[in-house]
């Protein structure tokens, strides 16, 4: 009889799981729904604080280029560091195969230090990132569980309130930063960069990054193709309260794969080709370390869709105006409504990424023909190039809207240069024009309007001013 309730003890124990306990971050199990779903089939225990390595590297503008090491253990380490109490703390958190003193962390440091005093801390797990993918999804726990300690004794010793912490977690890392957050309450915001799909997307909320992590959750999708086949790393399901798909989420500008890339196996992708591999997933960290230094240079559209965006379905901003992804989106004022919200924009396809982007409606004159109307914007702050608005027929008194990602903010707008072309040889040489073109910043309600009365011949510029409104000179 011993031995069947033997058996019936070692069947339940089973059943129930493995559970593994650490000192100051607490006790881990394999069961459900940490392993033996369809979503994490294999029962994989976190490794050991030690045995991870984790390091919390502090710079602030007092130490910008060499790094005070602090112990969430030790509050004499953050006593003789520059850490100041009352500034905010931003923690960036790497992902997979990445590491901590890896540039891109410390050069994201360095542009907050040009814009505002604060402590920043790269967390540094590198010894348990750099393992198998699916080990190091599993060690994400107890790095989640040692920021939260840091935090924790940050509070104990300094009255240090979660609420001025903000947690910046790429890859990976966007996961340990939801960790986290869910041991810590009231902590101020999480950033996801672009949070990884394997082990993740569809698992509870306890697992993964979600809105209930912090007070304010925002997530940037930058490689959200599905893993199989496309080798998207990142996840397309939203996890913040504002969650942002540049370019669509998908495939970034610039980041253009070839057939070499189509490797299904994730622990042999990043060895030796990482920049190129999983450049959509890397750019997430790109946009927002930009963002910094360009706190207009992001706006994001409300849109259900990338495709309604691209058709010009989504412009101007509502009335609650455009978050700004990245590091200013926590300035939007309906930040964390209810329900999850989607926002899309587009950038740049290498530094600078910033566009602003403009509405143009064009009432054309002259000459009926076919071709191609481009037009360029000037303003106090600098000239765009030129941008296509309509391709077909030009036909007098007919008005054309279109929308278009400038690489710069012209400021106020000062002339509109039309420019028209068919490259078809026409004997009669014909001449077209704009009889007015209405402008908008999408940020902005208000159009300008520019007038002329003019034609001109193919490839010959023409310049509209401000429209003389009625009784002015």
């Amino acid at each position: 009889m011993g031995n069947i309730w033997t058996i019936v003890l070692f069947l339940l124990g089973a059943a129930k799981g493995k559970e593994i306990c650490y000192d100051h971050v607490g006790c881990f199990s394999d069961s459900e729904p940490w392993a033996g779903t369809a979503i994490r089939p294999l029962n994989v225990l976190p490794w050991s604080p030690e045995r991870i390595g984790t390091r919390f590297l502090l710079y602030t503008n007092e130490n910008p280029d060499t790094f005070q090491s602090l112990l969430p253990s030790d509050p004499s380490t953050v006593e003789a560091s520059n850490f100041q109490a009352d500034k905010k703390t931003r923690f960036i958190i790497h992902g997979f195969i990445d590491k901590g003193d890896e540039s891109w962390l410390l050069d994201m440091c360095k542009n907050m230090f040009k814009v505002e005093e604060v402590n920043c801390i790269c967390v540094d797990w590198k010894k348990g990132s750099q393992t198998t993918y699916t080990q190091a999804a599993n060690n994400v726990r107890v790095v989640g569980a040692q920021v939260a300690q840091m935090l924790g004794m940050l509070s104990a010793n300094y009255s240090y309130s979660p609420s001025q912490v903000h947690l910046i977690g790429h890859s990976l890392g966007a996961h340990v930063a939801g960790e986290a957050g869910s041991r810590t309450p009231g902590l101020g915001r999480i950033t996801g960069l672009d949070p990884v799909e394997a082990s993740f997307q569809g698992t509870p909320e306890e697992v993964r990054l979600d809105p209930s992590d912090a007070v304010f959750v925002d997530v940037i999708h930058t490689d959200a193709a599905p893993l199989i086949p496309f080798l998207g790393f990142g996840t397309k399901q939203q996890m913040g309260h504002l969650d942002f798909f540049p370019n669509g989420g998908e495939e970034m500008p610039g980041c253009e794969k070839n057939a070499l890339s189509q490797i299904v196996d994730l622990d042999g992708i990043w060895a030796g080709t990482r920049d190129f591999v999983a450049c959509n997933h890397l750019r997430s960290y790109k946009y927002y370390s930009e963002s910094i230094l360009s706190p207009d240079g992001f706006a994001a559209y409300p849109c259900d869709s990338y495709r309604a965006f691209e058709s010009n379905k989504c412009f101007p901003c509502p009335d609650a105006g455009c978050p700004q992804m990245g590091h200013y989106a926590d300035k939007f004022a309906g930040k964390t409504s209810e329900e999850q919200q989607k926002f899309f924009l587009n950038t740049g396809d290498s530094n600078s990424f910033a566009r602003w982007r403009y509405g143009i409606s064009i009432t054309l004159s002259g000459r009926t023909v076919t071709g191609q109307v481009k037009v360029a914007l000037f303003g106090n702050k600098g000239n765009t190039h030129q941008y296509d608005v309509f391709r077909g027929i030009i036909q007098p008194g007919s008005t054309h809207s279109s929308e278009f990602d400038a690489e710069l903010d012209v400021g106020t707008i000062e002339k509109v240069k039309f420019l028209w072309n068919n490259n078809v040889v026409n004997p009669t040489l014909p001449r077209v024009g704009a009889a007015k073109i209405t402008v908008q910043k999408g940020e902005e309600k208000t159009g300008y309007s520019f007038c002329s009365e003019d034609t001109v011949r193919e490839d010959v510029l023409l310049t509209l001013l401000p429209c003389q409104t009625p009784g002015t000179v």
